[in-house]
């Protein structure tokens, strides 16, 4: 089925027609989530998993990609803001869900209405307060502490008085400390010391919680890579965003190797073939000049589908062979060298062939972190940054027969 991206609106396209091959699209294997699902789970128990579900879902969609996870054993939900948390609500998801990034003008009022849970750094507690009493009703809060990240969280000098208040207010019955949580700097590196050092410090915080009568329903700290690697970092409840969606978070180690499977692969049709003669340059600068006789193919997706501008180089597969993309990408294409195919001689021209820039790599075909690489960045911004123009579209909507067991 296809649908339109990052719009909160999952009807089908009314022009799909079954049999349609999309000119572009992001197909989102949701077997691939739940099996990640699963295989995380495993890995956790008895600690909880909270699917990560921010930012669309690192662009795969937040609602499909919501309900396959909580399908396959996901309890909890996590977004980063109360607004991601609303739209899943008004797409009718009632599992238990945190929302934990906030400015002055986020709606908690909606939040403590729609029993969404709310982090805490210390500023939010009074507007948290003051949206409960106009809801009249408790909002449900977890709090958190920065062990070293130095992002948000009450930092060790203000977390005694950040306890006092909301007990006070618990006292009252304005709120529920639900949680108590903090955030990992760099658990995708295990052999650095800073997560122990982050785990200590969250261990103290828990003892002074506990010793100021705060009695937390969960307690959560591990990532993704703290859930892989870090058993002692478990605790309650493990946030696992990049894993659900099939990708490694360790240098050096694929997806296989950890036991996932990539959910998203971005193909397009190819827009163009033609044969060029030697010395042809190839898109803005001229950057690129072919060396003899080719054949050049463009593929219709470029910066403001996603593909970064500075990944010439990126791999993309075409009819089972690998070619780089040649020149700069442009905003909406980009051009890849096929070599000789001579197609006005009457070779076989790749017009119409799919393209295919990143999968799940099990063919020797690109990954993410293939693109990743030639882009200079992660693959956690290569499956984020593919924008709306691209459709997703969800395969393995139903669970498969015999899927509740680990394949």
């Amino acid at each position: 089925m296809i649908y339109p991206a990052a719009t909160g609106d999952f009807e089908p396209l009314a022009d799909a027609a079954p049999s349609r091959v999309e000119e572009r699209s992001a197909v989102i294997d949701l077997e691939a989530i739940r099996h990640n699902v699963r295989r995380l789970a495993s890995v956790a128990s008895p600690a909880k998993v909270m699917a990560v579900v921010k930012a669309d879902a690192y662009g795969h969609g937040a609602v499909p990609v919501a309900r396959a996870a909580l399908s396959a054993g996901a309890t909890w939900l996590g977004v980063a803001h109360i607004s991601e948390a609303l739209a899943l609500r008004a797409a009718g998801i009632e599992a238990p869900m945190l929302a934990w990034l906030h400015t002055p003008e986020s709606n908690f009022g909606a939040a403590v209405a729609a029993g969404i849970d709310i982090g805490c750094s210390g500023w939010e507690l009074g507007r948290i307060v003051a949206a409960a009493r106009e809801q009249e009703r408790p909002a449900r809060i977890h709090l958190k502490v920065d062990t070293g990240l130095g992002r948000n969280g009450a930092t060790l000098a203000t977390w005694d008085s950040l306890l006092g208040e909301a007990i006070e207010y618990q006292d009252q019955g304005l709120l529920r400390v639900v949680g108590i949580f903090s955030h990992l700097a760099v658990a995708d590196e295990p052999e650095r010391p800073e997560t122990d050092e982050q785990l200590a410090v969250f261990r103290e915080v828990l003892a002074m919680a506990q010793d100021a009568g705060v009695d937390p329903e969960v307690r959560h700290l591990a990532n993704t890579p703290a859930t892989l690697s870090r058993p002692d970092t478990h605790f309650d409840l493990v946030r696992v965003g990049l894993g659900i969606y099939g990708l490694s978070p360790f240098e050096g180690q694929n997806s296989a190797e950890v036991g996932l499977r990539p959910a998203m692969t971005v193909r397009a049709l190819v827009s163009h073939c033609k044969d060029v003669p030697p010395g042809q340059g190839v898109s803005y600068g001229l950057n690129y000049r072919t060396s003899g006789n080719s054949t050049l193919g463009l593929v219709p997706l470029g910066y403001a589908d996603g593909v970064p501008r500075v990944a010439t180089g990126g791999p993309v597969r075409v009819a089972g062979v690998n070619y780089p993309v040649v020149g700069r990408i442009a905003m909406d294409q980009m051009v890849i060298d096929l070599g000789p195919l001579s197609v006005s001689a009457g070779g076989t021209s790749l017009l119409g062939a799919e393209a295919v820039l990143f999968g799940d790599g099990t063919d020797g075909g690109p990954t993410a972190e293939d693109w990743a690489r030639a882009a200079g960045t992660n693959n956690y911004e290569i499956v984020t940054r593919i924008s709306p123009r691209v459709p997703r579209r969800y395969i393995n909507e139903a669970p498969m027969p015999g899927a509740g067991t680990m394949q």
